[in-house]
C-alpha cells in the first residue's frame, strides 16, 4: 500500500492513478489503529490532489554514519570530533515539510548548504526495550527523507561533539511522496538509492551499504522509547557536497530543483528557494551562529 496523505490533511491510500479515501484524520491514527480503518467512498484522481508531507510522527529519531562509503568519505571533512557509527539524534518534527514543498534558503545563516538522502522507517506500534529478533514486527513501511544539512553550522557544532541545529531549522525536512508499506518491499537491504540537483545525479549507492541493518537500528533506538508512526532515519549514502574537491560547486542555492529516489519506495521532488519568497522580512540573522 502507498498510504498518502493530501489536501488539507485527509488521509488515503493510492489505487492505480487514484486516491482513495480513508475514515481516519491522519497516517500516524492510521498506525495507532493497526491499519484498522474504513474507506470513506471517495475515490479521487492522483492527479488532483496535493500531496503532503505522509506523516506528522510524534517523534523523529535520526541516524548519522551509518553507511560504509560515506563514513569513509567523512574522513575528509575537518570535524572537530569523528562521526562514528549509530550517532542518534532527534530531528526537529517542526521542520517537516512534503513533496513539491519549498526549501527555504536562510541566507543569513548559512552559505553552505548540503543534501542528504536517506531511507525513513516508519515504527508501526508502541514499544521499547526489545532486541533485533523483534524489531521487525515494529517495522510497518518506508519514506524518503532528504537531509537538509547547514554544513557551516555542523562544523560549528561539532566542536562540541554533537550537530543538530544544522539540520533542524525550518523546511530542512522535506519527506515523502508518501508510506510504502513493509509488505511492498521485498528487501529493503537492496534497494537503489539517487540524488539529483537539476536532473545531474549527487548521489548514488544502495541499502545494502549499510553498516547496521533495519532491525539492529530500530533495536537500537528502543530504549528511548516507540509511539505509532514515529520515524527513524538510516544514514545517508555517498556523494554529499561537503566531501567534494571543490564544495562551493556542490551546495544548494536558490532555483535548484532537488529530487530523492529511493527504488520501489519513491521519488521525493523539492525547490530551493530564497528567503525573501517565503519572508517579508530580511533574512534572519544572529552572531550565535556566527561567533
Amino acid at each position: 500500500m502507498r498510504l498518502v496523505t493530501f489536501d488539507e490533511g485527509r488521509v488515503g491510500r493510492i489505487e492505480g492513478d487514484e486516491v482513495v479515501e480513508l475514515a481516519v484524520g491522519s497516517t500516524r491514527e492510521f498506525f495507532e489503529r493497526g491499519g484498522g480503518v474504513d474507506e470513506t467512498g471517495t475515490v479521487l484522481p492522483l492527479a488532483s490532489v496535493r500531496l503532503r508531507a505522509p506523516i506528522q510522527p510524534k517523534k523523529f529519531f535520526h541516524t548519522a554514519g551509518n553507511f560504509a562509503v560515506h563514513h569513509q568519505e567523512l574522513q575528509k571533512v575537518n570535524w572537530s570530533h569523528p562521526v562514528h557509527k549509530g550517532i542518534v539524534f532527534f530531528q526537529n518534527v517542526d521542520a517537516i515539510i512534503g513533496p513539491e514543498d519549498d526549501i527555504v534558503y536562510p541566507e543569513g545563516l548559512t552559505k553552505e548548504l548540503d543534501y542528504e538522502l536517506e531511507l525513513a522507517v516508519i515504527i508501526g506500534k508502541s514499544g521499547r526495550w526489545f532486541g533485533p529478533e523483534e524489531a521487525g514486527d515494529y517495522i510497518a513501511g518506508y519514506t524518503v527523507f532528504n537531509d537538509i544539512t547547514a554544513r557551516d553550522i555542523q562544523r560549528r557544532e561539532m566542536q562540541s561533539g554533537v550537530f543538530s541545529f544544522s539540520k533542524g531549522i525550518d523546511t530542512f525536512c522535506p519527506i515523502g511522496p508518501w508510506i510504502v508499506t513493509a509488505d511492498e518491499i521485498a528487501d529493503p537491504h537492496d534497494l537503489g538509492m539517487e540524488l539529483r540537483v537539476n536532473g545531474q545525479v549527487r548521489q548514488s549507492g544502495n541499502t545494502s551499504d549499510m553498516v547496521l541493518g533495519l532491525r539492529d537500528l530500530v533495536a537500537f533506538h528502543s530504549p528511548q522509547g516507540y509511539s505509532a508512526g514515529d520515524i527513524i532515519t538510516t544514514g545517508t549514502i555517498s556523494g554529499v557536497a561537503a566531501v567534494q574537491p571543490n564544495p562551493f560547486d556542490f551546495y544548494l542555492k536558490p532555483g535548484d530543483v532537488v529530487e530523492a529516489e529511493i527504488q520501489g519506495v519513491g521519488l521525493l521532488r523539492n525547490t530551493v528557494v530564497p528567503w525573501k519568497s517565503a519572508h517579508d522580512t530580511e533574512p534572519y540573522s544572529s552572531s550565535i551562529y556566527t561567533d
